[in-house]
C-alpha cells in the first residue's frame, strides 16, 4: 500500500433534478457559498481554475483544476488536479428513481499530495487524513442539498453538514 495515493468514492443522493444538481456542480465558483470548505473558487480561464480548500486539519490546499471532460448529456464532470494535490477528480450525475425529482451523484478521486509536508507525513496520519476528507465531502453533499432548495449552506445560512457513502 502506497500511503501518499488516495482513492475516494462516494454517493450522494438529492432531492433535486440531476440537471440543477449538474449545473451546480459545473459552476464551481459557487462552491464557497455552499460547501464551508472551499474557501475560494478563482476561475483562472474557461476551462481551468484554483481551488483554497480548508477541512477540520490545520492546513489548506491550494488545487488547481483543468476541465479534461464536461458532458451533460451523460452527467460526467471531470478535471485533472494539479498543486497541492496531483491527480483527477469526477462527478456523474444521473437521476435517481422515476421522474425528475431525484439525483445519485458519484464522486471519484485519484490523488496523490504535492505538498511535501503531507506526503512525509502520510504514514503516521493516513487515516486522519481520509477522515478529514470525509467530514469535507459529508458537509459538500448537506451544503449542496440546502442550496439546491435555497435554503444556504445548512438550510439558513453557511457552515452545512452532509453525507458522503463509501
Amino acid at each position: 500500500m502506497d500511503p501518499n495515493h488516495y482513492r475516494f468514492r462516494g454517493v450522494w443522493r438529492l432531492a433535486a433534478p440531476a440537471s440543477a444538481v449538474y449545473a451546480a456542480l459545473e459552476d464551481v465558483r459557487s462552491y464557497p457559498l455552499w460547501w464551508p470548505e472551499i474557501r475560494e473558487a478563482r476561475e483562472t480561464d474557461e476551462e481551468s481554475g484554483e481551488l483554497v480548500v480548508r477541512a477540520l486539519l490545520p492546513y489548506r490546499l491550494v488545487i488547481g483544476l483543468e476541465s479534461t471532460r464536461r458532458d451533460p448529456a451523460a452527467g460526467v464532470l471531470e478535471a485533472a488536479m494539479r498543486g497541492d494535490l496531483d491527480g483527477w477528480s469526477r462527478f456523474t450525475v444521473a437521476a435517481d428513481g422515476p421522474g425528475d425529482a431525484r439525483s445519485r451523484v458519484l464522486f471519484e478521486e485519484d490523488a496523490r499530495p504535492g505538498k511535501s509536508l503531507l506526503r512525509r507525513l502520510a504514514l503516521p496520519l493516513h487515516p486522519l487524513f481520509r477522515a478529514n476528507h470525509a467530514v469535507m465531502m459529508y458537509r459538500g453533499r448537506r451544503g449542496l442539498a440546502a442550496y439546491l432548495t435555497g435554503g444556504g449552506a445548512d438550510g439558513a445560512g453557511a457552515g452545512g453538514q452532509g453525507t458522503a457513502e463509501r
